[in-house]
């Protein structure tokens, strides 16, 4: 062994890895729960602006999946999940999060109902020994099942419009979150209507051995559709337009907090709605939540912020209650100047007392200007985060 030995590539590469690379101008490539993931292939601005005015392929394969089945699997999901899963039908999937028992937010991320008892739960980081753990006394089989599937995120407003192409057969009546398997070309495919942009979108899984006839078909069948590939620069870029939070960047999971007060609530979070506090079923956490409710004793809420000029709030961006910035509430935690919408948005960590829209807040921005480090001090309104929203999402 040589002394540059550890230097060596130990990245796994997806089923997609190869035509992802011929398509590539540049070393784009980033490490995803070790796996090569594109940041981007040419031009992020480019990859953008395909996601909201064609189709684009982002390869969601390294996405941990985890197979629960048997005959507590249902059970056992309602007790795990703050989403109350006896509304969740089969071949239906939801946004959820589950907890520790003090509610803390471990982390958040999409629940597949495939059957009864028959569930895949998606999540960006390994949580197999904390479902272990959890199972204890359900009557359940927890695998991960990661390997077992590889998926496109084929999204975009002529994202329909191509699988109907492709051969889909009714996919225009596929609802928002639902799922739906076929077989095209004599290939399994099991398709939902969900996706990380905010637009109009499916995620399309195969088995391994089929990812090179899915690339290559939509490739082939997308030129009119406008079809891209994308990397992880853009796609943050939209998700934050459709307020989605991401693990690392907006919250950090409770397992990996190095402090007791880097943990936070999903209602800290921003996504109290997901927490189902009336359903019957106790779900780990729920006491507390219930008790940081009814006392209303969050430390702040995830919010969405407009900022006042063109220039972007970037995660980590002071948050003041006066212009004079006397008084410091909070900091940005993800941050962009909109293309879109023309705007700057921003989220913003502040206290419940200014998280009501409409309240006006102001943010410290430090930005280059001939040489020099320039501050600013920007008007702010508070907002729901959801900045882009288009009807042809749920349509």
């Amino acid at each position: 062994m040589t002394h540059v030995q550890h230097l060596r590539p130990f990245l796994k590469k997806t089923p997609f890895h190869e035509p992802m690379e011929a398509l590539m101008h540049g070393n784009g490539w980033i490490r995803w729960m070790g796996t090569y993931s594109p940041a981007f292939f040419d031009s992020v601005s480019a990859e953008y602006f395909a996601v909201r005015t064609g189709c684009t392929l982002y390869d969601v394969s390294p996405l941990i999946k985890y197979s629960v089945r048997g005959a507590d699997a249902a059970r056992f999901m309602n007790f795990l999940l703050t989403r109350d899963i006896t509304k969740v039908r089969p071949m239906q999937a939801a946004y959820t999060a589950w907890c520790d028992d003090d509610g803390k937010m471990i982390e958040e991320g999409t629940i597949f109902r495939l059957g009864e008892n028959d569930f895949i739960l998606n999540a960006a980081l390994h949580q197999l020994h904390w479902l272990h753990e959890s199972a204890y006394g359900f009557n359940v089989e927890i695998e991960e099942v990661s390997d077992r599937f590889c998926g496109l995120a084929l999204q975009g407003p002529t994202s329909r419009d191509l699988l109907k192409v492709m051969g889909v057969g009714g996919i225009e009546s596929l609802p928002h979150f639902g799922i739906m398997e076929t077989t095209v070309d004599n290939h399994w495919l099991r398709i939902d209507r969900a996706g990380f942009t905010g637009d109009l979108g499916y995620e399309l899984w195969v088995k391994p051995e089929s990812a090179p006839w899915l690339w290559d078909r939509l490739m082939k069948l997308g030129d009119p559709f406008k079809i891209a590939p994308i990397g992880s620069q853009a796609l943050d870029m939209v998700r934050i337009e459709a307020g989605f939070i991401l693990v690392d960047a907006d919250y950090i999971g409770a397992m990996h907090a190095i402090r007791p007060t880097q943990r936070e609530s999903p209602i800290e979070a921003g996504i109290g709605w997901a927490v189902g506090l009336k359903k019957e079923a106790y779900f780990v956490g729920k006491r507390a939540l219930q008790q940081e409710k009814a006392k209303v004793s969050s430390r702040h809420i995830l919010m969405g912020i407009e900022v006042e000029g063109r220039k972007p709030a970037i995660g980590g961006s002071f948050l003041y209650a006066d212009k004079a910035a006397k008084q410091e509430i909070g900091l940005t935690t993800s941050g962009m100047w909109s293309p879109i919408l023309k705007k700057s948005i921003a989220f913003a960590r502040v206290p419940p007392a200014y998280a009501k829209p409409g309240t006006e807040i102001w943010t410290e921005i430090w930005y280059p200007k001939e040489k020099k480090i320039e501050r600013l001090m920007a008007r702010c309104t508070v907002t729901n985060r959801m900045f882009f929203d288009p009807p042809r999402k749920k349509a």
